[in-house]
């Protein structure tokens, strides 16, 4: 939402100001719609070029998080916490093959039943499946562990991402395509040059609403919009960052809690919820 009320903002700050200036919406209304085709259009036919069928609907998805924010809040985090305390709690107490009927089948798994927002998130719950079993294939070195995790959640966050390059991408060209709009219409009104003066202003500045409009779309929507899907991938890829710590303090033979809390300190502050309340909510854990 804060979004839209930036851009509105931003909008009625734009267009506001011109018309308590004097400005005229005539010149802009007249323009816009074959200034926006040509800009649009332009923008539209380059982003296709440049990617892929995947990408192209990756970046539709990722806007959606624009809209919506990053998508695990704080309740998301403890309840990742809760599960990856009682899989390793698990594992010092019974042995790494206690984790064999929770890893191998999920959906049958009475520890993921207690929280089916991550069950049903299969990107977290099979990253957890895939580190705990190699964990049970005695591959418990944990820097070794820690050297694979972390090449596959920069992997990750690297693909995450394009999405808002690509954007930027589009934002960086957006004020060259307005050139080329106000160029077009510079050739327009060239072409009619023994029209009368005021025939040939309009024109002029009918050709300079490309400018404008280029301008516009890329430092006030694209832009940031590109600038939010950013935060928002690296935001949720803290989530990912809470497994690694958990596991990995577990496999240098920590307690359960202090694996939990090198989980904790890996959650966004404002997200993060107090030690207390994950002692008390791993203690609660009945499974």
């Amino acid at each position: 939402m804060t979004t839209i009320g930036g851009l509105i903002f931003a909008l009625v700050c734009v267009f506001g100001s011109y018309l308590l200036s004097g400005g005229s919406m005539e010149p802009l209304i007249e323009a816009l719609p074959f200034e926006f085709l040509t800009i649009g259009g332009a923008a539209i036919g380059t982003f296709v070029m440049s990617n892929s069928m995947h990408d192209i609907k990756h970046v539709m998805h990722g806007f959606s998080k624009v809209m919506k924010g990053a998508a695990y809040k704080k309740q998301d985090y403890l309840d990742l916490l809760c599960l990856l305390y009682y899989f390793v709690r698990l594992a010092s107490t019974k042995g790494t093959m206690a984790l064999e009927p929770h890893i191998e089948k999920p959906a049958d798994s009475p520890a993921f039943a207690k929280f089916p927002r991550l069950l049903a998130n299969h990107h977290i719950s099979d990253m957890i499946c895939d580190y705990l079993r190699l964990v049970g294939m005695n591959a418990d070195d944990p820097n070794q562990i820690e050297d694979i995790f972390g090449r596959e959640l920069k992997k990750t966050l690297h693909e995450e991402l394009h999405s808002a390059h690509a954007i930027q991408a589009i934002a960086d060209a957006l004020p060259a395509l307005g050139i080329v709009a106000a160029v077009l219409g510079v050739i327009k009104t060239m072409s009619h040059i023994n029209e009368p003066p005021a025939v040939l202003g309009a024109m002029i500045g009918g050709a300079l609403v490309g400018t404008f409009l280029g301008i516009l779309l890329a430092y006030g929507i694209a832009g940031p919009i590109a600038s939010r899907l950013k935060g928002v991938v690296e935001e949720e890829s803290k989530y990912f960052d809470v497994v690694r710590a958990v596991i990995v303090t577990h496999l240098n033979g920590n307690a359960p809690s202090v694996s939990a809390e090198s989980g904790r300190k890996m959650v966004p502050n404002q997200f993060m919820p107090s030690f207390a309340e994950v002692e008390q909510a791993t203690q609660a854990l009945q499974i």
